[in-house]
C-alpha cells in the first residue's frame, strides 16, 4: 500500500515533503511582465507566443543557462524539490544543430544541478509549423529531420546523466499541431519500450482541436486514443477543452493530466473539466509551465478553486491531503522520479502570517489553501540544505547573472 503525503509540526516549522513542478518552459520566465498591457499586442494565445518566439530567436547557451538558473531558484524558494523541463529549444538560430546536438540542453541540466534541484529534461519533438502551415524562421531552432534524431539526443542524454540521480530523461511530442500522428506513435512506443513518461501539449486552445480536426476529422484526444497512445505514462499537458469520450479516454488509460492553472490563467486557455476528469479515473499533477508565476502553494491550490469558479460550488474537485498528493507523489511520478517523492523536506515558518494559527489536525488544508511561498524557511534535497531562512545559498549570483542576461537582451 502506497504511503500518503504527511504535513506535520516540529518545533516552530511546519514540514511538507518537495512539491514537483511537471511542466516547465525555464527561458519563459524572461517574459514575466512583459507581455500584459494592450501595447505588446498579446491578446491572445497566439500573439503572445509570437513574442514567445521573438525571444527563444535571441538565445544563447550562456542566455539559456542564466535564465534556468535563475528560474529554480525561484522554485525552489517556494518549495519545489524536481522539474520535469519540457524541452524544444535544441538548435542555433538559423536551425543547424550545435556541433554537440545536446548543448542547449545541458546547459539547462547544469543550470538544475547548479541549484541543487532534481530535473528530468523531457526531450520534445517537434517538426513542423502545423499542418499545411508556414514555417515562422524563429521555429526553425525547434525542428528535427527525424526521429532518429530526436531518440539519438534522448540516448545520448541518459548515457551521460545514467550515474547522477538528480537528473533523469524522457521523451515529448510537443503536440498534434507539431507533429503528424504516425511520429507521435513512434515515439510513445519507444517511451513504452523504455518505460519513461511521454509528455504531450494537448487540447489547451480552441483553434488546436479545430485544426486537428480539419487534418484528421479527430479532436487531439480521440485520435491519441484510437491510436493507442493513451497508457499509464501518458502524461497530456493542459488538457483545457475535453469533449465526454476523451475525459473518459483518459480515465479509461488511467493517464496523467498536468494543470499549469498559473499560466494557463495568464494566457486565458480556459478551465478545465477537473472534476471529471478525476472521476473518471485520471491523475492529476501541477506544473509552472510559462513562469508567469512561480509560486507552488498557488498552483495546486487553484486546482481545486478554478473547478469551483467553474462549477458554481465547493469541494468539488479535491480536498488539502488530496491536492497535496497531486503536487508531490503525482508529480513525482509523472516525470519518473516516483522513487524518491519523499526524500526532499520543506520546512514553512509556523509564524508566518499564511498558516500561523494553524490547527494541527487541519495543517494539510492551512497550507494548501494559505500558505506562501514567503512562508518556506528551509528546503533539503537529497540531504542538502538549498534554501535557508527563505533565500537560496546562491541567489544573489544567480540573480546578478539573470539580471546582466536581461539587460544584454535589452529587457531591461
Amino acid at each position: 500500500m502506497k504511503n500518503s503525503p504527511k504535513i506535520f509540526r516540529q518545533g516552530n516549522h511546519i514540514i511538507l515533503p518537495g512539491f514537483a513542478t511537471v511542466h516547465s518552459h525555464t527561458f519563459q520566465r524572461a517574459l514575466r511582465g512583459r507581455t500584459q498591457r494592450r501595447q505588446t499586442k498579446a491578446g491572445s494565445f497566439w500573439s503572445w507566443r509570437g513574442l514567445m518566439y521573438e525571444l527563444a530567436g535571441k538565445l544563447d547557451p550562456e542566455d539559456i543557462f542564466n535564465i534556468s538558473r535563475f528560474a529554480f531558484v525561484e522554485l525552489a524558494m517556494s518549495g519545489v524539490t524536481a522539474v520535469g523541463e519540457f524541452h524544444y529549444l535544441h538548435h542555433q538560430r538559423d536551425g543547424t544543430p550545435y556541433d554537440d546536438r545536446t548543448l542547449l540542453a545541458d546547459s539547462i541540466i547544469h543550470a538544475a544541478k547548479e541549484v541543487g534541484v532534481r530535473i528530468t529534461l523531457i526531450r520534445t519533438a517537434y517538426f513542423r509549423a502545423g499542418h499545411n502551415q508556414k514555417i515562422e524562421s524563429t521555429q526553425k531552432r525547434f525542428f528535427d529531420p527525424s526521429v532518429d534524431k530526436v531518440l539519438q539526443d534522448v540516448e545520448a542524454l541518459s548515457n551521460r546523466y545514467k550515474s547522477d540521480p538528480m537528473v533523469n530523461v524522457a521523451v515529448a511530442a510537443h503536440s498534434t499541431r507539431a507533429l503528424p500522428i504516425e511520429v507521435v506513435r513512434e515515439l510513445a512506443d519507444y517511451a513504452r519500450k523504455h518505460s519513461i513518461p511521454f509528455h504531450m501539449h494537448v487540447a489547451e486552445q480552441r483553434r488546436e482541436i479545430e485544426e486537428c480536426k480539419q487534418e484528421y476529422g479527430k479532436r487531439p484526444v480521440e485520435l491519441l486514443a484510437e491510436n493507442g497512445i493513451l497508457s499509464e505514462s501518458f502524461i497530456g499537458i493542459h488538457a483545457t477543452h475535453l469533449a465526454p469520450n476523451e475525459i473518459r479516454a483518459l480515465g479509461d488509460a488511467n493517464a496523467c493530466v498536468c494543470l499549469c492553472r498559473t499560466t494557463e490563467r495568464d494566457l486565458g486557455d480556459g478551465l478545465p473539466q477537473t472534476s471529471d476528469l478525476i472521476k473518471a479515473g485520471a491523475k492529476i499533477c501541477v506544473g509552472v509551465d510559462s513562469h508567469a508565476s512561480s509560486d507552488a502553494f498557488e498552483e495546486i491550490r487553484a486546482v481545486e478553486l478554478d473547478e469551483r469558479s467553474r462549477t458554481e460550488a465547493r469541494t468539488v474537485t479535491a480536498e488539502a491531503p488530496e491536492l497535496l498528493e497531486m503536487a508531490t507523489r503525482n508529480g513525482f511520478e509523472a516525470i519518473g522520479m516516483g522513487d524518491v517523492w519523499e526524500e526532499d523536506k520543506v520546512y514553512l515558518n509556523a509564524n508566518d502570517p499564511s498558516v500561523a494559527g494553524s490547527h494541527d489536525e487541519l495543517l494539510e488544508d492551512a497550507v494548501i489553501f494559505g500558505g506562501t511561498p514567503r512562508a518556506v524557511d528551509d528546503v533539503v534535497i537529497a540531504g542538502k540544505t538549498v534554501v535557508k531562512d527563505g533565500v537560496h545559498v546562491r541567489y544573489e549570483e544567480a540573480r546578478k547573472a539573470y539580471r546582466e542576461t536581461l539587460k544584454k537582451l535589452c529587457l531591461i
